[in-house]
């Protein structure tokens, strides 16, 4: 499979609002009370918070192409910009999303390793992220790449009180390939 990843600009502000809203529409929707979704909906993926998020240097979001065609993204943060694990020794994704006509096609996981390259170049030690408890595919998904839980957090769409699992993931350094540049170590 081969997918391109191309790091968003100020330019892909408009695509990058519709695909995020789009796809934690599609995961999210029908398991949170219809009132609070759309309250957390029209506040989280607003084009004034995206556009700050966006043009902030220690966040990162990625499109991902399947021959051509958007098919998701994924954002890393970096020292302040995390959500909750401030740890100057990690990087967090903080969402990855594929639309789900083109789930089950194994995207998620070069996203994923696409993830884990870009945060073990940045000499990091670790990569983390936080899951929805109830989401069991997706923390399955993440067990099984090697993230490991270790902590929780509260979460919250609208006034319901959630609580995310936070699972991490060792990063290797990456080493030098004298005629190909990094690659894992």
């Amino acid at each position: 499979m081969l997918l391109q990843f191309q790091k968003c600009t100020s330019s892909d502000l408009d695509l990058l609002v519709e695909i995020a809203r789009k796809t934690f529409i599609a995961a999210f929707e029908k398991d949170n009370d219809p009132d609070d979704f759309k309250n957390y909906i029209d506040n989280a993926f607003d084009t004034k918070q995206i556009k700050k998020q966006l043009v902030n240097s220690d966040s990162s979001f990625y499109f991902t192409f399947w021959e051509e065609e958007l098919v998701g993204y994924f954002k890393l943060n970096q020292n302040e910009s995390q959500t909750d694990d401030k740890s100057p020794n990690s990087v967090e994704l903080e969402r990855i999303y594929v639309l789900q006509r083109f789930q089950g096609k194994q995207i998620g996981k070069h996203m994923l390793n696409k993830a884990i390259q870009l945060a073990s170049q940045s000499n990091k030690k670790y990569l983390w992220l936080g899951v929805w408890q109830k989401n069991t595919n997706a923390i399955r998904f993440y067990e099984k790449n090697g993230f490991l839980k270790f902590s929780t957090h509260p979460y919250y769409i609208g006034k319901d009180r959630q609580t995310d699992w936070l699972m991490r993931y060792k990063l290797k350094k990456p080493q030098l390939d004298n005629n190909r540049g990094f690659k894992h170590g």
